[in-house]
């Protein structure tokens, strides 16, 4: 495997430009185009993990770390009908299987014994509980039940070395995206990173990654995602009320921690559309591609045809809420040399 490309962006920023850009060159992977795999990144997956074992560990948090990276694994593998999941179809069964060896291998110890986290009742030992109630009064407590607990087997704990953590988890990651690429040179990975955990990829990565972070001007990205989206059911999770999506965005970009590493490039949206042979020599530049590869250019990535998915801020009906956004998130504003008058109309998202 030559190159994993990773597209990503800051929610509605228009990464999957590049995702449709890099499609177009020869022998790039991607089978499941709007995929997004998110075993690393997504609540108790693998950074997750990472943190809890390797920043303030002890047993029952060990305990609870590894217990919580298997259960999401196993829930992305098994639900069918959860949009990110399904792994068991989309990667194969061999997704599981890496995963237990992952587990294995980062397990360190595996003894009798609980926590307070093993005595939280759920249902299977409420009904339990509610069985051996009757038996306890009527004997007085003489009748003796082995404790109820959550788990069965044990404590589980790993206070395993930096430097071991990164080993096994790179060998787990590159084990799944082989089997993703499907002997392709390249595979292209939909938000497999966000910009927040770009500063990880020098621990799991070798050099075949390259992670390209696209940011869009927050104007159109506040039009795009409260007048023109809801309708065709593609809302992002920012705020609708414009003073709290300045707040929240500005906190959101502030949050990242930057890092400079050559796996990683920066483009703007607009930049790849008003500025595209300059962007696209940029971005074959950076993962090693030569211009006879790109063998269908323009056929899913068309400048032309995205140009009507920018300034759509500038509708009279939009300005009130637009000078609030100019104010408050001018850092993060595009700098169009070009003005265009483009109707929300005609937009082409997604």
């Amino acid at each position: 495997m030559d190159r994993i490309i990773v597209p990503t962006g800051y929610m509605g920023s228009g990464s999957s430009a590049i995702t449709d850009l890099i499609s177009e060159f020869r022998d790039c992977q991607n089978e499941f185009k709007d995929f997004e795999y998110i075993f690393l990144h997504c609540p108790n997956g693998l950074f997750d993990l990472e943190d809890k074992l390797l920043k303030g560990n002890n047993a029952i948090r060990s305990d609870e770390a590894i217990r919580s990276f298997e259960m999401q694994m196993n829930k992305l593998f098994n639900k069918k009908f959860w949009w990110v999941g399904n792994y068991q179809k989309v990667i194969g069964p061999e997704f599981k299987n890496l995963t237990d060896k992952f587990i294995n291998e980062i397990q360190e110890f595996n003894f009798e014994g609980f926590w307070y986290t093993h005595e939280e009742v759920n249902n299977r030992m409420f009904f339990r509980l509610l069985f051996q109630k009757p038996f306890k009064i009527i004997s007085r407590g003489k009748i003796k039940f082995k404790r109820v607990l959550k788990y069965d087997d044990g404590m589980r704990i790993s206070f395993i070395k930096d430097k071991d953590f990164y080993k096994y988890a790179h060998d787990y990651i590159y084990d799944i995206v082989s089997i993703i690429g499907k002997d392709k040179k390249n595979v292209i990975l939909d938000q497999f990173l966000l910009p927040f955990n770009l500063y990880r990829v020098d621990n799991y990565f070798s050099d075949e990654l390259r992670a390209i972070a696209v940011s869009r001007d927050p104007r159109d990205v506040y039009i795009l995602n409260k007048y023109i989206w809801p309708s065709k059911n593609l809302v992002v999770p920012m705020p609708k009320e414009v003073n709290e999506f300045c707040n929240f965005y500005k906190k959101m970009r502030e949050s990242e921690i930057i890092v400079d590493s050559k796996k990683v490039l920066r483009i703007r949206f607009e930049d790849l559309i008003y500025n595209y042979d300059i962007e696209l020599k940029k971005i074959m530049n950076f993962l090693d591609f030569k211009e006879q590869d790109h063998i269908n250019k323009k056929k899913r990535f068309d400048p032309a045809i995205s140009i009507k998915n920018t300034q759509l801020f500038r509708k009279e009906e939009y300005q009130e809420e637009i000078k609030i956004i100019e104010k408050e998130l001018k850092d993060y504003l595009y700098d169009f040399k070009q003005k265009m008058d483009n109707d929300v109309k005609n937009t082409v998202e997604f």
